[in-house]
């Protein structure tokens, strides 16, 4: 062997001792915590898709702009939330897909997640004479949005959009009820204070997205700070999250809803993993009875394939779905059909009389250009798959996209170079072409 070929043997057994050390150890029930990152349908989880009404956004701005601004709002609120590996995406013109792995409340989320979240104070609505004005029901009236004027002088509305982005849940040290507690930018609280000021021991209303939610009496005049009552723990955490992230620029309408129960990912997996055993161990047997040596060559370099594609899988990492795992298993076949090319190739340079060195790399020579074809055919395949299913909003077939593609690609090194590199060194120790199938 060449000292290139010992240089490229080591480069292989480093990858493949790296595989070992970032997947060892590894097995089903710490897939999801310590080892690969499973998808929605594996893992549980709830599946949304929202729809916004661009018709009532700004004017003054583009309606990309307004997607991007309501996407991080969502994952502000996401990750706030707690939520890990969540999935944020655009899909199309105005639609969001939301994948939440591990939520079951999907009320909860698609309320965390769809709620515009506009908040507003208002005043209570007095006649001529300084009186309350009542409703029919006999309920006091209150004024759309109180108003003050600004540090410019421009009278302007007292809303969400003036809080600064650190509310927190408080529990009061009187009653141990939970609270809201917001700050004001400098603006804003220039506005709260008048409004605070000409409310002293009045009833200050507090509205989310035109519902009423608080409606506390004014005990002194607040500039900076103030608190939300009237709310159990988890809708005050709910609705820190939501202020911090900021008000939507836009409505968005839930327009498709899918929970995963964990339970049915659980047996999925536990067959898929099943299946995959089978699948490699059948390559295995047929390459081994039929090829022989080159067959047992082969079956090293599919050992090497699989760590290596799970050591890409964990590092990246990639979101492992059913039809992923699905697209695993294909792969594990498709990663010896360019071996058979190359091992048939190979043969028949032997019956021409070549030795068994030259027959080698002739076969590798000669089966290349079909190897990059059919490969890149699949690749355009591959691509296809994936922005239809971007498009659709069909994540299922996202994932068994992309790990065919990787799979693929990643099948065609292991079939040039290693597959190359262990049957250099078969061909130097068994020299018979017997063993080659010949």
């Amino acid at each position: 062997m060449t000292r290139g070929s010992i240089l490229v043997l080591l480069f292989i057994l480093v990858l493949f001792a790296f595989g070992l050390w970032v997947l060892l150890p590894m097995d089903s029930e710490k897939l999801g915590r310590h080892g690969l990152v499973l998808g929605l349908d594996l893992r549980g989880g709830s599946h949304l898709v929202y729809q916004a009404d661009l018709s009532l956004k700004d004017p003054s701005q583009s309606d990309d702009d307004v997607m991007e601004g309501v996407l991080s709002k969502i994952e502000r609120r996401v990750n706030a939330y707690g939520v890990t590996e969540p999935i944020i995406q655009r899909q199309g013109h105005d639609r969001i897909l939301v994948q939440l792995p591990g939520v079951k409340n999907v009320d909860e989320a698609i309320k965390l997640i769809g709620q515009t979240a506009l908040l507003d104070f208002r005043e209570m609505e007095l006649d001529a004479s300084g009186r309350l004005v009542f409703d029919e029901e006999g309920k006091p009236k209150w004024v759309a949005i109180a108003k003050a004027t600004g540090s410019d002088g421009v009278e302007k509305e007292l809303t969400g959009k003036y809080l600064k982005p650190n509310a927190t849940v408080v529990l009061n040290p009187q009653t141990n009820e939970p609270e809201v507690a917001f700050e004001w930018t400098d603006e804003g609280a220039v506005l709260f204070e008048q409004i605070t000021q000409r409310n002293l021991r009045k009833p200050l209303g507090i509205y989310l997205d035109g519902e009423p939610i608080s409606w506390p009496t004014v005990q002194a005049v607040i500039k900076e700070r103030g608190v939300i009552t009237g709310l159990n723990i988890e809708e005050a955490r709910m609705l820190a999250i939501q202020l911090n992230s900021g008000a939507l620029d836009v409505p968005l309408k839930i327009i498709q809803e899918q929970r995963v129960d964990a339970t049915l990912g659980a047996d999925s997996l536990r067959k898929s993993l099943i299946a995959g055993i089978i699948g490699a161990a059948l390559v295995v047997l047929f390459m081994v009875s039929y090829y022989r040596v080159p067959g047992v060559v082969a079956s090293c370099a599919l050992i090497v394939y699989v760590v290596l594609l799970l050591t890409i899988f964990k590092l990246v990492p990639v979101t492992l779905t059913l039809p992923g795992i699905a697209a695993f298993i294909v792969s594990l076949g498709m990663a010896v059909d360019a071996n058979v090319l190359i091992f048939e190739r190979m043969k028949e340079e032997l019956r021409s009389g070549r030795t068994l060195a030259a027959a080698m790399e002739a076969g590798f020579k000669r089966a290349w250009p079909a190897i990059r074809d059919s490969n890149i055919t699949t690749f355009i395949a591959c691509l296809i798959l994936y922005w239809f299913g971007g498009t659709l909003g069909a994540f299922m077939v996202r994932g068994f996209a992309l790990v065919l593609f990787i799979g693929v690609a990643l099948s065609m090194f292991s079939a040039i170079v290693v597959t190359r590199s262990f049957l250099r060194l078969a061909v130097r120790a068994v020299s018979s072409p017997a063993a080659y199938g010949v």
